[in-house]
């Protein structure tokens, strides 16, 4: 009896699965199921479709109208931005020494202080130099009282040797004491202008305007001209207004900056963080491509009065070769990635359409399309993660739309 039943239950199910093979188009038209195949079918077929990762296709929109943002495309004037690390250099770092041997009397500068081009920094012991300058203002003093007195005389001689009552010999000497005597005061003289030169030397004078770093040698030490230690080194002085920013650009925009630096100056923006930024412009390129990197070298002067970019600081660089007038544009959300390269969701008639494109630069939160888009046509910016090539999509405002305030009512 249990074996009946169990052909009996057999049979009635071969029979109903039977039924449902013959009439399957009809169940799957009136379930909806038809159109969303027959669209799948045709959207997996599309060249399109081809390009897009093999995660992105299948049923094209099995559920209904896939809900997207969209951007519209507009041209607009877009700047060639160059993005770089630099490094940040003070445009002069000079290392203060002495100039001669001799014992610092006093330090009239702070460590890390900000001095201006002449300001004493250190001062050493003059006394012996003055005591030298003394006797040789003594000595020129002498010198000229004697070379007074050799030209009396040889006014003397010359008289007496006109009225015939001198001689040749005497006034030929006479004329020689007084030359010998001007050549004195003409040494002693020149001895006082490098006792001078000396004096100098013992007060150590800011060459430039800068920040000032650590003083190695305090009141009280001796310092020796030919000492090549590390304290040798009284201070270092870096010049950090106005300053530079070096950084390596690819050689094959090589081209581009030059002619870009031909036309006018080329702005160049140091940036610390979104907050803290500097501006300059282009001031150097290395004369030679480094043929490791195949980069070249390239500096910018910017202004830095208020010390924002400091010596040896990493920063990120904006050089702005210039402006593209009619750039065609979209947000960077737009652009998707696969194994044949970059793509987008092109919007038409409600349908979704992948479309290959070409990117030139991405910059500002933009993306600039050399090639695949043209002007007035809307690109999906968010919802692409259901979307396959020819599936129906409803466009919904954006969330900074629906943000907006109504407008006021008129009247």
């Amino acid at each position: 009896m249990r074996k009946v039943r169990l052909a009996v239950l057999a049979t009635v199910a071969i029979v109903a699965c039977g039924t449902a093979y013959v009439y399957r188009d009809d169940v799957a038209q009136r379930l909806g199921f038809g159109v969303a195949a027959k669209a799948a079918e045709q959207a997996q077929s599309s060249p399109a479709a081809a390009a897009q990762p093999q995660g992105r296709r299948g049923r094209a929109s099995p559920g209904g109208p896939v809900p997207v943002v969209v951007a519209k495309i507009a041209q607009k004037p877009m700047p060639v931005i160059v993005d770089a690390v630099g490094t940040v250099q003070a445009i002069a770092s000079i290392q203060i020494k002495p100039r001669m041997d001799s014992q610092i009397m006093k330090v009239h500068v702070e460590e890390g202080a900000l001095v201006k081009e002449g300001d004493l920094l250190f001062e050493l012991d003059s006394r012996t130099l003055k005591a030298q300058l003394g006797q040789i203002d003594a000595q020129i003093r002498k010198d000229q009282a004697q070379l007074v007195q050799a030209r009396r005389d040889h006014q003397r001689y010359e008289d007496l040797l006109s009225k015939n009552a001198g001689t040749v010999v005497q006034r030929d000497n006479a004329h020689t004491s007084v030359k010998a005597a001007e050549a004195q005061l003409e040494a002693d003289e020149a001895a006082k202008a490098s006792v001078t030169t000396l004096l100098t030397y013992t007060e150590i004078k800011a060459p430039v305007s800068g920040r000032i770093g650590s003083i190695s040698s305090k009141a009280g030490a001796v310092v020796r001209v030919g000492d090549n230690s590390v304290a040798s080194t009284l201070a270092t002085i870096n010049q950090v207004d106005p300053i530079f920013v070096s950084f390596a650009i690819p050689q094959v925009l090589l081209p581009d900056l030059r002619a870009a630096m031909a036309k006018g100056p080329v702005k160049v923006t140091a940036i610390v963080d979104e907050a803290k930024k500097q501006s300059g412009a282009m001031a150097f390129i290395e004369n030679t491509v480094d043929p490791n990197t195949g980069t070249v070298t390239a500096k910018a002067r910017i202004a830095n009065a208020n010390e924002l970019l400091w010596p040896g600081q990493f920063v990120k660089v904006e050089v702005i070769l210039g402006i593209e007038p009619e750039a065609v544009a979209v947000p960077s959300a737009a652009v998707q990635l696969s194994p044949q390269g970059a793509y987008v969701f092109v919007v038409k008639d409600g349908t979704a359409e992948v479309r290959q494109v070409v990117v030139s630069r991405t910059q500002m939160g933009e993306s600039v399309i050399g090639k695949g888009l043209a002007d007035g046509e809307s690109v999906v910016v968010d919802g692409q993660l259901r979307l396959v090539n020819g599936a129906a999509v409803a466009v919904r405002p954006s969330p900074t739309e629906v943000a907006k305030p109504p407008a006021p009512p008129r009247g």
